[in-house]
């Protein structure tokens, strides 16, 4: 497909991944790292995982995109790989899948991994986005938590009796769902910031929701329809959502691009662009206190902003609390 006519895109030298972080996937982690059980996982999984294994799994029986395979998708991660100055790209593989997904594994080294239907559907620019979407995944550590997510589903049927005893296997998959649909929301935010057209990233989600029928579309009633979702708020709907979202790692097309319109008329997108973000060279000083405060004010802007009581109470606990341990024992620590 041909790329649409673009205005030179803006780079970010020294960009830290702090930069697209959604509040709530750093609260989200905050509570999972505190979860009893997680460090035994952690430790249990890094040592049956075998991240040369899964890379000669793909190269197997993926193609590895290269200058001479796949040129345009390499191409593609050059371009956002420049935008968002990541040091040192991650290796892409392209999968026969008819799903339309892509991902980031690998415990040290990421992988991208893109199945070949997102391929046939979407444009260069939405493979942009799609792309750098992945790479935030990448820069912000991401592949860590997504890699220990996807092993622990497949051993599902052992593991429970085996590396985790006594600790509830669903509560640690259940955690690291909820972290996974956080994590997409950051993600997002580095595809926008790569892409420069947050058009292009709605195109996206009209996509994924649709199968690809965009000429269907209407973009004011699909946002419409991602507020009815949102805003829908009685006892008996609230329990439907949480159990509709229960086992699934991304959250719905329509509430991402919801929720990363609200991101870009918040004025920050704006921001990063004139050049105001924060630089990794300062991620060493980094107030621990002032990210948990921001995830904490997320927590209650999502409280005040929505009518779901029941669902914002069970999803947003657990990394409110979290974010807000961890802000207090700094500031105690500094008061002593």
């Amino acid at each position: 497909m041909s790329e649409r006519p673009v205005r030179a895109r803006v780079s970010f030298p020294g960009i830290s991944s702090r930069a697209w972080e959604h509040p709530a996937d750093k609260g989200a982690l905050v509570a999972l790292r505190k979860l009893k059980g997680f460090d035994t996982v952690v430790k249990a999984m890094s040592g049956m995982f075998n991240e040369r294994a899964m890379r000669l799994q793909f190269l197997g029986s993926g193609i590895r995109v290269d200058e001479r395979q796949f040129e345009r998708l390499h191409r593609l991660l050059a371009e956002v790989g420049t935008t968002l100055d990541c040091i040192g790209l991650p290796e892409m593989y392209v999968v026969a899948d008819p799903t339309l997904n892509a991902m980031t594994i690998g415990m040290n080294k990421p992988i991208i991994v893109l199945n070949s239907a997102l391929i046939d559907l979407l444009d260069d620019d939405e493979l942009r986005f799609v792309i750098a979407h992945e790479l935030g995944h990448a820069m912000s550590g991401h592949s860590l938590y997504q890699t220990l997510l996807q092993r622990l589903l497949v051993l599902s049927g052992v593991v429970n009796a085996t590396i985790i005893g006594g600790v509830g296997f669903r509560v640690i998959v259940a955690a690291l769902m909820e972290w996974s649909r956080k994590s997409e929301l950051s993600a997002d935010r580095a595809g926008v910031i790569a892409t420069q057209d947050p058009a292009v990233a709605f195109r996206v989600h009209m996509k994924l929701a649709s199968g690809g029928h965009l000429e269907d579309l209407d973009a004011t009633s699909f946002f419409a329809q991602g507020a009815e979702y949102a805003e829908a708020g009685d006892l008996r709907e609230s329990v439907l959502k949480l159990m509709l979202v229960e086992n699934q790692s991304h959250p719905f097309a329509v509430v991402r691009a919801q929720e990363l319109r609200r991101w870009v008329d918040s004025g920050d997108y704006t921001r990063i662009l004139s050049g105001q973000y924060p630089r990794r060279d300062e991620d060493a000083s980094a107030s621990m206190s002032a990210a948990a405060r921001e995830a904490a004010q997320s927590y209650a802007d999502s409280f005040r902003g929505t009518q779901d009581t029941l669902g914002r109470f069970v999803h947003d606990t657990a990394g409110a609390l979290g974010s807000l341990k961890g802000w207090l024992d700094e500031t105690f620590r500094r008061g002593q």
